[in-house]
């Protein structure tokens, strides 16, 4: 073990949650240190001892070597990469850093802000309500929120949205001012917005990407549960598969496992490229532990690759959990099943449109590897995940840089995916 001072074991023992000086309030300075230091010692050779158990894990030296590549050339902070069968751990390695400046490794456990990857969460939560019989993603949605009766096209006509076309991005919903999109307590309040919007183009007519559109399902959510969304989520979804690390509002022990969030400035001559601070949207400039602010459905929660692949596990299961179902086989298939038809989809060519999932339809570019019929979702800050059915894998990137010029197309996510192909 690495010698380490008795400053740095006494302000190692300090984060722990007793008062050593109460504690050790008889014991000289250095000697307390010294008592302090040989505590930290055992407490951190129990932790990784923990951590070594979990490194006996396997891992595909090609998907860890290419993130290391990442984080050299400072494309990225740092990365996880998981990847999970039905049952089992097929990968994980652990590169990089969750604060640069403070020069903090990531963890397995780190958290990140998963942006859209909450979409198929939402897609999940609104077919476990179709699975009870208590709605139909073909329902128009003005059967459960009669204030979306007055949205209407450009000539005056009644715009007949269903809930199909909202998880598809086919509603043609307008987005609110960006500046403004995030600042509600409610989704029942930020709903009365949305209905006040123009709706841009007939239903199920084209595909553009739509946050009011997600999160409009999610509102009629909570009308047709009784519950918040975040209480849905919790309850349906994270309880059952112990996601216990998934929610809208972190507490403060998660909070201090939050990833920094990082953008590249590219070298000018006078300054190398370099990875500077930057912030995640939906907070509206707060903490994460804000809870004054409506769940964002559309891609609000924050989550580690362990978490998010439980609920993966459980999508390549067809929905079992144990003994039980959580979703049905059926409402499985809807989540990778495309239902767009031809429209063109998607932030990268040969994709089409699932519930609440962007499904592969014919693999090219950044998805050239993949097998069809795969299907996932990234988020704005580059997370992202991809299940594949016919070789009943899933794979999770969690990183966190705010200014790819295409998170969907980033080059991140096309050597994951290449190298863990090659593998299998």
């Amino acid at each position: 073990m690495a010698f380490v001072s008795p400053n740095r074991m006494f302000r190692l023992a300090s984060s722990f949650d007793f008062d050593a000086h109460k504690f050790f309030g008889n014991c000289e300075g250095e000697i307390m240190r010294w008592i302090l230091g040989a505590l930290v010692m055992s407490l951190l050779a129990g932790n990784m001892a923990v951590d070594h158990a979990r490194a006996n894990d396997p891992e595909i030296p090609a998907i860890t070597q290419s993130m290391q590549r990442f984080v050299a050339d400072k494309e990225i902070a740092g990365a996880v990469t998981l990847v999970v069968g039905p049952e089992s751990v097929k990968h994980v390695s652990v590169v990089g850093m969750a604060d640069v400046a403070e020069q903090t490794p990531l963890k397995r456990d780190t958290l990140f802000w998963i942006a859209s990857m909450t979409k198929p969460i939402t897609g999940a939560c609104v077919l476990v309500l179709q699975d009870e019989g208590k709605l139909s993603v073909d329902d128009p949605i003005s059967k459960h929120l009669p204030m979306m009766k007055k949205l209407k096209l450009a000539d005056g006509t009644p715009a007949n949205i269903t809930i199909r076309h909202l998880m598809t991005h086919t509603s043609g919903m307008s987005e609110l001012p960006r500046e403004s999109a995030y600042t509600d307590p409610t989704l029942e309040i930020v709903a009365k917005r949305y209905a006040e919007l123009p709706v841009m183009f007939e239903p199920g007519s084209q595909w553009r990407y739509s946050q009011t559109g997600i999160n409009t399902a999610a509102r009629i959510v909570e009308v047709v549960s009784g519950m918040t969304f975040d209480r849905f989520v919790e309850e349906r979804i994270c309880k059952p598969l112990g996601m216990a690390d998934t929610t809208f509002y972190l507490s403060p022990e998660q909070h201090q496992r939050l990833t920094k969030t990082y953008r590249v400035v590219e070298g000018d001559g006078e300054k190398p490229k370099r990875l500077e601070e930057a912030t995640i949207s939906v907070l509206s400039g707060d903490t994460a532990m804000n809870r004054n602010r409506f769940p964002a459905a559309n891609g609000g929660l924050f989550s580690t690759a362990d978490d998010y692949a439980k609920f993966c596990q459980m999508l390549l299961r067809d929905g079992r959990l144990g003994d039980e179902q959580l979703l049905s086989v059926s409402a499985v298939q809807q989540m990778r099943t495309i239902c767009t038809g031809d429209l063109k989809t998607g932030f990268t060519p040969g994709n089409g449109w699932a519930i609440g999932c962007c499904v592969i339809r014919e693999p090219q570019g950044v998805t050239e590897a993949y097998t069809p019929g795969t299907f996932g979702h990234g988020g704005a800050h580059g997370t992202q995940v991809w299940i594949d059915p016919k070789n009943e894998v899933a794979m999770i990137l969690m990183v966190q840089r705010a200014n790819f010029p295409n998170a969907d197309a980033s080059k991140v996510r096309q050597a994951f995916g290449e190298a863990l192909m090659q593998a299998l």
